[in-house]
C-alpha cells in the first residue's frame, strides 16, 4: 500500500457587479476601484479545480493514517507557497474509541427531523457512510485508501494574515480536509479546502492589506465529530485578544469576530425522484446555502453575517446566488455557535436536505474528481467569490503596494 501511496501523494440585495471569469470588470475613468472586486476578479476556475485534484491524490485523507498526515503536509507546502508563511499547527489526541459528542444544538424536534437541520422536505433517499471497500471499483484508489484510522496524535494546520491596524480582531476562514467513504473526498470537503487555500493565496498576494486579521484553518477529524474544530476551540478560545510578548504588537489569537466555514459545494442537483435516483446535471436553480443556526447564543450575530455574505454574493458571483437559512448543524462551525458569530457555507442545507439523500455520493466510493462537471465546480467556484467578497469587505481589504 505504501508504494502505491508514495507515487499518488508526489503525483439584502445589491447590484450584481460585472466582471470577466478571470479579469474584473475595468471601472469608468476616475470611479473608485472596489478592492473586493479585484481581489474576486483573481479566483480562476481552473486553479479552484487543481486544488481539488491535488487534494484527491490522497485519496479519502481519513484522520489517523498516512495518507491524511501527508495530505496535510501538502496543505502546508500550499499555504507557504502562496505566500502564507507564518503556518501552525495545532495538535491534540484522539482515539476512535472516545465518545462521539453533540454536532448540534439540543433542540426539541419532530422525529422526522435533521438534528439540529429542520424539518426534511420532499422526497428522501437513502443515506449512510459506504464501509465496503470492495463499492470502490478502481483498485488504484482502494489501495490508497485501504490503511485504517489509528488512534493518537493529531494535527491540523492554519496560517494568518495579520491586520494593519486590529491585529488584535480577526474572521476565521475555515474548511475540513479529512473524508472517508471510500472515495477520493472530493466534494466533502475537498471543495472547501481548496476555496479556503484558494482565498489564502489571494489575500496572501504581497499588494494586500486587511484592516483586520483573517486566520485560514483547515480542520481534521470532522468525519468524527468535530473534534479538530472542537480542540481548536479549548486549547486556544481563552487565549484571545492577548499580546504576546507585551508591547510587541503581535496577537497568536486575535478576539474572534466572526467563523465560516466551508463544507461540501459542488453538487445542488436537487431532491430525489421517487425511486430514489437524483438527477445527473447540476439543477438550473442552484444556489449557495449560507447558514447560521437559530438556536446558537449568537444567533443575532451570525444572521447579520450570513446576510452580510449574502450581499457580497450578489455583487460578486458570477453565476450562482445565495439563500440564507437557519439551521446550520453537524459541521466545524458548530463548536464555535456559542462563543462568536458563526455560518456555514454548502451546497444544500446539510440537515434537511443533505440529510434527506439529495447527495448520492455523500460519504460513498462515488465522492471521487471524475464524478464533478464544470457546472458543479463552478458552484464551488462561486461560494469563494461569495466568501472572498465579503470577507474582503469585513477585514477592510485594500490593494497597493
Amino acid at each position: 500500500m505504501k508504494a502505491v501511496f508514495t507515487a499518488v501523494s508526489l503525483a439584502v440585495a445589491l447590484t450584481t457587479v460585472a466582471f470577466a471569469q478571470k479579469v474584473p470588470a475595468l471601472a469608468p475613468p476616475g470611479a473608485a476601484v472596489d478592492p473586493a472586486a479585484v481581489l474576486v476578479g483573481r479566483l480562476d476556475l481552473d486553479r479552484y479545480k487543481q486544488s481539488i485534484r491535488g487534494l484527491t491524490r490522497f485519496g479519502d485523507r481519513r484522520e489517523g493514517t498516512d495518507r491524511n498526515r501527508a495530505a496535510l503536509d501538502w496543505i502546508e507546502a500550499q499555504l507557504k507557497l502562496y505566500g502564507c508563511a507564518n503556518t501552525e499547527r495545532v495538535t491534540y489526541e484522539y482515539f476512535p474509541s472516545d465518545p462521539v459528542l453533540p454536532s448540534g444544538p439540543a433542540v426539541g424536534r419532530r422525529p422526522d427531523a435533521a438534528a439540529g437541520g429542520g424539518r426534511y422536505r420532499g422526497l428522501k433517499g437513502p443515506t449512510g457512510v459506504n464501509i465496503d471497500a470492495s463499492r470502490q471499483t478502481d483498485a488504484a484508489l482502494r489501495a490508497i485508501d485501504e490503511q485504517p484510522s489509528m488512534g493518537g496524535s493529531r494535527q491540523e494546520v492554519y496560517c494568518t494574515k495579520a491586520g494593519s491596524t486590529h491585529p488584535d480582531e480577526m474572521y476565521i476562514v475555515g474548511a475540513h480536509m479529512d473524508g472517508h467513504g471510500w472515495g477520493e473526498a472530493a466534494n466533502d470537503d475537498g471543495s472547501g479546502t481548496a476555496l479556503v487555500l484558494e482565498l489564502a493565496r489571494v489575500i496572501s498576494s504581497a499588494d494586500v492589506r486587511t484592516e483586520r486579521s483573517i486566520r485560514f484553518v483547515l480542520w481534521n477529524n470532522e468525519e468524527t465529530g468535530l473534534n479538530g474544530a472542537r480542540a481548536y476551540v479549548d486549547q486556544r478560545a481563552q487565549l484571545q485578544g492577548r499580546e504576546e510578548p507585551p508591547g510587541s504588537g503581535r496577537y497568536p489569537e486575535p478576539k474572534w469576530l466572526g467563523m465560516i466555514q466551508h463544507d461540501m459545494l459542488l453538487f445542488d442537483h436537487g431532491m430525489p425522484r421517487e425511486n430514489g435516483s437524483v438527477a445527473k446535471n447540476q439543477r438550473p436553480e442552484a444556489d449557495v446555502n449560507i447558514e447560521f443556526q437559530a438556536q446558537a447564543r449568537f444567533a443575532e450575530g451570525a444572521q447579520k453575517l450570513a446576510w452580510a455574505v449574502a450581499a457580497a454574493n450578489e455583487a460578486y458571483a458570477s453565476d450562482y446566488p445565495a439563500s440564507v437559512g437557519p439551521h446550520m448543524t453537524n459541521t466545524d462551525s458548530t463548536p464555535f455557535m456559542d462563543l462568536v458569530p458563526a455560518i456555514s457555507l454548502r451546497e444544500n442545507e446539510r440537515g434537511r436536505e443533505i440529510g434527506a439523500g439529495w447527495d448520492p455520493h455523500w460519504h460513498q466510493p462515488t465522492d471521487v474528481y471524475g464524478t464533478f462537471s464544470d457546472a458543479d465546480f463552478r458552484l464551488g467556484l462561486n461560494a469563494a467569490q461569495t466568501t472572498l467578497g465579503a470577507i474582503a469587505r469585513l477585514t477592510g481589504a485594500t490593494i497597493g503596494r
